[in-house]
């Protein structure tokens, strides 16, 4: 296991040559400069400091996103703009778009929401109209050599996420990707004046993998929860979002990417097409089930799309995880019940007012997702079929004639 292997080498935790290392793969692989942070929203927040707009300026996110969007925004000076949804797509509601940009939206953050690409081609038709900077979020997705081939094409830079449940992962970190020379030199000096991550936090990014891989097994008779459950609050694990951060606030503080999680980032690289390979193929099962059965779901999911999740849209979707969770399947992965997500944040905090984006609440209320994540089995997931499937019937047939 990687996570142990680095965890051996205490003395290549900060400034190893995983790094540089992985810094080279991956301008060779978007063509385009690279700077490396300890998680995706200490990137956004140096990117958006490097550039060249004013402050108080209004950066254009989607309705249905993450704190973390939001809170790296604020940080950076900026105020976020929400913006409704399409419920086909879960990214921005292209068709209303252009008539809500005021003269104080400066830039758009487009997010893949679960590995559903947006359509870049008119975002950058829009941006460019304008005069917008248009910023990649592809936490979701990332590209191999079969596609999705428009990632990173359209974008002036794409943010990079490598969290514990991401499209790549490395535990934590992030990197930001640009071929503007200006802002990468200024992304640059911002990677070299940032702070090193603690040790003691190093190390308990570190055990996340070898925690998870003891408590896995486990999880079918809930002790593999609880086990992981205990170990946060023995303090052995970090959070993925500390209280501050789900009441709206981000430090201004930068932390570079820690060597040792660089590697952990190479060695999924380095067997990335079988990752979304895999992530492609629980995609297709799913897609057939949801076909045969008229599951409800965003009509731009396509077979070739190695998504990070699976989403259904169902009126019942509480009810449905609810009753999944005593048959110890857990789907309640924080991407449900409010339009910034997780529901345990504070939606005013972050700048959302209730009722802004209908679209995207209702949306926050209706989605369920189902993994893809590359761990999973196919038994897994055809037990995971069968029971959301049978649920889904169930509440269907309980609904008046006239709400089907």
């Amino acid at each position: 296991m990687q996570s142990t292997k680095q965890l051996l080498q205490c003395w290549k935790w900060k400034n190893g040559p995983e790094r540089e290392r992985l810094r080279e793969s991956l301008e060779k692989w978007f063509g385009a400069r690279c700077a490396l942070f300890a998680s995706g929203r200490e990137g956004l927040l140096a990117l958006l400091r490097s550039l060249p707009i004013e402050k108080g300026s209004g950066i254009l996110v989607q309705g249905f996103t993450c704190v973390a969007l939001p809170n790296a925004i604020h940080a950076a000076g900026f105020t976020p703009t929400f913006f409704e949804v399409d419920p086909e797509t879960l990214n921005f509601d292209l068709d209303a778009l252009d008539g809500k940009i005021t003269p104080r939206t400066k830039a758009i953050i487009v997010q893949h929401t679960f590995g559903i690409v947006a359509d870049m081609q008119k975002l950058r038709a829009i941006a460019d109209r304008h005069g917008l900077l248009l910023i990649e979020d592809c936490a979701h997705v990332l590209p191999d050599a079969t596609g999705p081939k428009i990632i990173g094409k359209h974008g002036d830079f794409l943010m990079l996420s490598f969290g514990r449940d991401k499209a790549a992962s490395g535990v934590s970190g992030g990197a930001i990707l640009t071929k503007d020379e200006e802002v990468a030199k200024l992304l640059r000096d911002e990677e070299v004046s940032a702070k090193e991550l603690p040790l003691l936090t190093i190390k308990r990014l570190l055990c996340y993998p070898l925690i998870y891989f003891i408590a896995k097994p486990f999880y079918g008779i809930g002790i593999g929860k609880a086990f992981l459950f205990l170990a946060s609050k023995c303090h052995l694990l970090s959070p993925v979002l500390t209280k501050k951060e789900k009441s709206g606030f981000q430090s201004p503080i930068v932390h570079r990417m820690p060597s040792s999680l660089c590697a952990l980032v190479r060695w999924e690289f380095k067997h990335f097409e079988s990752i979304n390979n895999h992530r492609r193929k629980i995609t297709k099962k799913y897609l057939e089930v949801a076909r045969k059965h008229h599951w409800k779901i965003p009509s731009d999911i396509t077979s070739d799309l190695p998504l990070q999740k699976f989403p259904i849209l169902t009126q019942d979707a509480d009810s449905i995880r609810s009753k999944l969770k005593k048959r110890n399947i857990y789907l309640d992965d924080g991407w449900t019940g409010a339009s910034i997500c997780p529901r345990t944040v504070n939606q005013e905090a972050t700048g959302y007012i209730l009722g802004f984006c209908p679209k995207a609440e209702r949306l926050s209320k209706q989605i369920l997702v189902l993994p893809t994540h590359p761990t999973m089995t196919a038994r897994q997931a055809n037990t995971i079929i069968k029971e959301v499937n049978s649920l889904l019937k169930k509440y269907e047939n309980r609904k008046p004639k006239s709400e089907n």
